[in-house]
This record gives structure tokens, sequence and C-alpha cells, in this order.
């Protein structure tokens, strides 16, 4: 048989982050590829899929839609569970999570980010 005595080829996934750099699967992320906007290197959105964690998503969008930040929609349960976020929606600025379990508004969102997180 073909299949015995040969090994799965192990490749490594690279995790994008939201400003194109790059980490290693399994590294600790903590900052992106330094490049920040309003000191603001990358902002998260945690979510199921579920209504309240898509209306999170389009409210992060609107609150730094002028500030040419992107914003990145997690569904990944396993990146998910690497923040230690117990309930969705969750925001995360800067790779520290500032909400979880409700959906906040984009004016909300705003004075998040202009108090420095």
């Amino acid at each position: 048989m073909a299949l015995f005595g040969k090994k799965k080829e192990e490749t490594k996934a690279e995790a994008s982050c939201c400003c194109t750099g790059a980490q290693a699967a399994g590294e600790k992320i903590t900052d992106c590829c330094g490049k920040k906007i309003d000191g603001i290197c990358c902002i998260k959105v945690l979510g199921s899929g579920c209504k309240s964690c898509h209306q999170l998503y389009e409210n992060a969008k609107k609150a730094v839609d002028d500030m040419g930040i992107e914003v990145e929609y997690i569904t990944d349960l396993q990146k998910i569970m690497g923040y230690g976020v117990m309930s969705m929606p969750a925001l995360v600025i800067n790779y520290k999570v500032v909400s979880q379990g409700r959906t906040l508004s984009a004016s909300q969102i705003t004075e998040i980010i202009r108090q420095g997180i």
C-alpha cells in the first residue's frame, strides 16, 4: 500500500495580521509589523457569526472609517481562545481585549480609541 511508510508533509501555517505583517503559527503575537496609524496597529472583532457579532464588526468599521485602519473579523475558535475570550462578540485593539459579551456602538468604539486603550 502506498500510504504506509510515508510521512505527511508538515507545513507551517502562518497567521497574517491585519497590516500585512506575518507571524509564525504558535508564536505569541505582540506586534504586527510596527506600522501604527494613530497609535492603532490593528483592530479585530472576535465572533461566532451571529447577528450581534456582525453588528459589532460593522460598528467597528464605521468607527475607524476615516482613519484608514482595517478591521479584521475572526470566527476561528482556536484563534479566539488564544485571546482568552469567554463571551462573544469581543473587540480587540492592539492585541488587547477591550470589550467582550456586548455590542458596542461606533461612538463607544471611537471613545475607547480616544482614551488610548
